[in-house]
């Protein structure tokens, strides 16, 4: 084994790391489901403020911000989870594509990109048929149906299900996905 050679590095020359230019961003990066999540995170981070500033500021606190911020947190979940698989972003363990043999672990990350669409194909099937169980179902502090919660839920899975699709397509076109590569996915995000 090697020795690691570490130099020192005065705190100047830390602070002169952060004087490059800040990396630009381009609405042509988002996908509109990144824009309704930003939308639901910033009404959830509303209710929860709301609900801060009515409990410890007047002493009297609304009891449906509570029930309205879990429901966004639900919807911010879900469809950020939409935007996970768009980018190939959920938690997956590629070290052992470095150790296969290429053709192996091309046909792998297939088989895992077909697994990922079954998965979230029968996802959107179970959640279909657990919004038609609980369809007369009302919130408790407030007169809305938890319909919205629970079809939010089922259009992230499908919309989950369709990015999953594109991705799959998009790596059979490349040749290769982020388990094989992921270094060329990195590249994309600097």
């Amino acid at each position: 084994m090697s020795q690691e050679v570490h130099t020192q590095i005065t705190p100047d020359e830390i602070a002169h790391t952060f004087e490059g230019a800040a990396p630009t961003a381009k609405a042509s990066d988002y996908a509109p489901e990144d824009w309704i999540t930003l939308i639901v995170f910033w009404l959830m981070a509303g209710c929860v403020f709301l609900q801060f500033f009515t409990r410890y500021v007047l002493n009297d606190s609304y009891a449906w911000t509570e029930e309205i911020a879990i429901n966004c947190l639900i919807g911010v979940v879900f469809l950020g989870s939409v935007m996970c698989v768009r980018t190939s972003r959920h938690i997956q363990v590629d070290v052992f594509y470095h150790y296969m043999p290429q053709r192996m672990a091309r046909i792998l990350a297939s088989f895992v990109d077909v697994v990922r669409i079954g998965f979230f194909a029968y996802a959107c099937h179970l959640m279909w048929r657990y919004v038609q169980i609980v369809a007369g179902e009302e919130m408790v502090t407030i007169a809305l149906p938890r319909n919205i919660v629970f079809y939010s839920v089922f259009a992230a899975f499908v919309l989950m299900l369709l990015r999953a699709v594109l991705v799959f397509v998009a790596n059979m076109r490349r040749g290769y996905s982020v388990l094989e590569r992921p270094e060329e996915f990195q590249k994309i995000e600097d």
